[in-house]
């Protein structure tokens, strides 16, 4: 997905659609973490430990069930 910039004041915003504040469970609540290698910007919610915990749970299941699928996909 290609996005561009849009005026906010003196400063410049990015347009996060609906679909996928809601995929990613954001709102205008939600403190985002901004990190950059000086080439990319990459935007995480900071996520409390429930939901980290429920991230991993998940991310352990689908390795358990894919992981040679993915290491597969991988090559």
């Amino acid at each position: 997905m290609i996005k561009k910039l849009v005026r906010h004041g003196n400063s410049l915003a990015l347009v996060i659609d609906k679909a996928i504040l809601e995929l990613l469970r954001i709102d205008h609540d939600t403190p985002l973490e901004l990190i950059t290698d000086g080439d990319v910007i990459v935007i995480k919610p900071e996520r409390d430990e429930e939901v980290s915990e429920e991230i991993r749970a998940v991310h352990e299941k689908m390795a358990a069930r894919y992981g040679k699928v993915f290491k597969r996909l991988a090559k």
